[in-house]
């Protein structure tokens, strides 16, 4: 793939119609730099990660979190609170060797491709907020997964699935209302011609839609999204204002009398053009909404169950082997957390591999359905239209390697989408 970046240097014939030989050379330069920065951040996870199995890394941080634990009054006895410790040690351990990388791609890859919206100060508030709430989360959840898995019995797999199936549903049903909102702005979409077509569309394929917002991710970046969540009769729809050219902030003038920090974000957007008219975004929602009514998203969660019970099960047939626990460091003691680690991280490593390709394969399959579904809605035409400004404003590169885009790519390549269109748009 990084040939064909090096050197697919023209616009090919086909794609000819579609892209300018600017916004291909500008596209072709940012997909080159992601790769360079993906194989060298995936290299140096690769090393870390052989040095910490090599060196005795798990075992030495269990016993110093057996040590900080002991310390606090919490003997051995107390495994679940030094696997608490163990975690939050751990996470901040990656938190820290991670931040590096994380900011040379803000900072610097998208920065310089005129992405990046955020400030420093901006970045690191975010990721100390997003380090906190993620340990809120985690650490309680993992404390009663590893309870219900002691006292669980033979069975406790069972237990545990529908514990972890629980706390998904409840998270993607919070997520949105009371998380995402410590990130982002979500304020409701202004009534107006815009709100009236999504509300008459959602009506007109049953879809029970309750709310529609907009997220302000121009504070964090310029590229776009737009999805939806909620149970049973309580759907709403998020919209990116990156996505919305009535109302990104990144087609305005900065206001007079705004404060610093908007003025710095608003001028490194350099009055760039983006986002979709209001007849595309009914057509990208129009997408969105096919995966809800073709039953993509309840096949997924199916699928998904069904994976995290076999994990169980395999997991509970395997705990028992001390012989892992050993090849890991672990001769004495086979803690539960350390149990979960080898087994989900290191034994599942290449049945997760087959699975991720066999869901990618599913998902082009489900893309091509919901395209097919705005189709039938009427709205080819304008998906042809927004799928093209859409790859224009993330710089996406329209030619891969098959292989490569086979692997990797869970959404077909622009062409393949665009000429299953064709037709239905010519007429």
């Amino acid at each position: 793939q990084r040939r064909v970046y090096r050197t697919t240097t023209h616009v090919p014939r086909e794609l000819g119609q579609i892209m300018d030989s600017e916004t291909f050379e500008k596209s072709r330069l940012y997909q080159l730099d992601k790769s360079t920065f993906s194989f060298w951040s995936g290299l140096y996870s690769e090393v870390e990660g052989t040095m910490i199995l090599l060196c005795g890394g798990i075992p030495f941080l269990w016993n110093l979190s057996g040590q900080i634990s002991g310390r606090a009054g919490f003997g051995p006895e107390y495994e679940i609170v030094q696997s608490l410790v163990f975690l939050l040690l751990a996470t901040l351990f990656s938190a820290v060797t991670g931040l590096p990388w994380s900011l040379y791609n803000t900072f610097v890859i998208e920065e310089k491709h005129g992405f990046n919206q955020q400030t420093l100060g901006f970045f690191f508030k975010d990721a100390i907020k997003k380090f906190i709430v993620t340990q809120c989360i985690l650490l309680p959840v993992t404390s009663l997964l590893l309870y219900i898995i002691k006292i669980g019995g033979d069975y406790f797999f069972i237990y545990a699935w529908l514990f972890t199936l629980v706390v998904s549903l409840v998270l993607v049903t919070i997520y949105a209302d009371y998380i995402a909102p410590l990130f982002d702005k979500f304020i409701p979409l202004p009534e107006g011609e815009l709100k009236q077509q999504i509300e008459t569309m959602a009506k007109s394929i049953d879809f029970p839609l309750t709310k529609v917002y907009v997220v302000e991710g121009s504070k964090r970046s310029s590229h776009s999204n737009a999805y939806f969540y909620g149970f049973f009769k309580n759907k709403r729809i998020v919209l990116f204002d990156t996505l919305l050219e009535d109302y990104s902030a990144l087609n305005k003038e900065p206001a007079e009398g705004e404060d610093g920090e908007n003025e710095e974000t608003k001028s490194k957007t350099k009055n760039k053009k983006q986002g979709c008219k209001n007849e595309e975004v009914l057509a990208v929602l129009g997408h969105e909404l096919g995966h809800w009514k073709l039953g993509h998203t309840v096949k997924n969660i199916i699928i998904s169950q069904m994976n995290s019970f076999l994990c169980f099960f395999l997991f509970a047939v395997l705990i028992g082997r001390k012989e892992l626990f050993a090849a890991f460091g672990f001769y004495d003691t086979q803690p539960t957390l350390i149990g979960l680690m080898i087994i989900f991280q290191f034994i599942f490593s290449p049945y997760n591999e087959v699975l991720s390709f066999c869901l990618t394969v599913l998902s082009r399959r489900f893309e091509f359905q919901a395209d097919a579904f705005a189709k039938e809605l009427g709205k080819a035409k304008d998906l042809y239209s927004a799928l093209i400004k859409l790859n224009k404003d993330n710089l996406g590169f329209p030619v891969s390697d098959w292989i490569f885009s086979m692997w990797h790519y869970s959404h077909p390549p622009l062409l393949e989408r665009l000429q299953a269109l064709k037709d239905a748009k010519q007429e």
